[in-house]
C-alpha cells in the first residue's frame, strides 16, 4: 500500500491505463456527497461482504482507494494487500479534501 496526497494520487491515476478507483464509504455517504467519477463503490463496513466483493476484483489492476478522510481506505488497502493485490493507493485526506470532479453514483 502507498499513501498518496491528492496531487500525487490524481497525477498517478491520470497516467495509469490499468487503474480502478474504489470508494469504500457507506452508501449514505455516497448518496449525500457523490463520488469521484468512475468510482466503484464497495462499503468497507460490509465486513465479510466487503472481503467477498474485493476477492471478485482483478488483482492485476491498480486500485486508487478513498473514503471520507483516509482511515478506512488505508484499512481497505491493507486488506487488499493481504488478499494479493499488489497495487493499492490510499488517498490521504480522503473525499473530505478532494478538490476534483464529483458525480452521483449511477
Amino acid at each position: 500500500m502507498a499513501d498518496l496526497d491528492q496531487k500525487n494520487w490524481t497525477k498517478q491515476l491520470n497516467e495509469d491505463t490499468n487503474a480502478i478507483i474504489l470508494d469504500v464509504r457507506t452508501q449514505e455517504e455516497v448518496e449525500e456527497l457523490g463520488v469521484i467519477p468512475k468510482a466503484l463503490h464497495i462499503d468497507i463496513y460490509k465486513g465479510q461482504g466487503f472481503i467477498e466483493d474485493i476477492q471478485k476484483l482483478d488483482t492485476s489492476k491498480n486500485y486508487y482507494v478513498y473514503c471520507r478522510s483516509g482511515g478506512r481506505s488505508a484499512q481497505a488497502c491493507a486488506i487488499m494487500n493481504q488478499l494479493g493485490f499488489e497495487n493499492a493507493y490510499n488517498l490521504l485526506g480522503g473525499f473530505t479534501e478532494w478538490q476534483g470532479e464529483v458525480s452521483q453514483l449511477n
